[in-house]
């Protein structure tokens, strides 16, 4: 335990961003030491979801961390999917569901730091404040044409 959240370095090959389980669906998690870390490496037990879609949408939201982050992902599954997700969010390599396994590939690339791994929601919450304003003046706009056409 410690004061603050701090990347596992491993020398001569990065440093790796912890994420348990359910935290890779957070965006806040991964968020954490984004800075610093070269990937973000999750360790999950997929097994409570049985051979339904869970462990698919689970896979899914794991591949948008990295592309909010621009940050790989490397995803170790007991059950699968277990996979090598790059910073764009594609799938390098992967074990499916129910199969034992291990990926030997290349570690890829972190990309520059995102807007979204700069500001997080922040630039989200303007985007929407700005369409809502423009919306606002349009609707604004058509009324007066509207009103001086009467």
């Amino acid at each position: 335990a410690g004061a603050d959240p701090k990347p596992i370095d491993i020398e001569g090959v990065g440093s790796f961003t912890p994420l348990i389980c359910y935290e890779a669906i957070f965006p806040a998690y991964s968020a954490a030491f984004n800075q610093t870390a070269t990937h973000l490496l999750q360790i999950t037990n997929d097994a409570w979801f049985g051979e339904v879609s869970g462990p698919q949408q689970h896979l899914s939201q794991t591949r948008m961390r990295a592309i909010e982050q621009g940050i790989p992902l490397i995803r170790a599954a007991n059950t699968g999917i277990s996979a090598v997700i790059d910073a764009q969010g594609r799938v390098l390599a992967s074990i499916p569901l129910g199969t034992a396994g291990f990926i030997d590939v290349p570690l890829p690339e972190r990309l520059p730091a995102t807007l979204y791994s700069q500001t997080g929601d922040w630039s989200a919450l303007a985007l929407i404040l700005l369409l809502l304003a423009a919306s606002w003046q349009r609707t604004r706009t058509e009324r007066r044409h509207h009103i001086k056409s009467r």
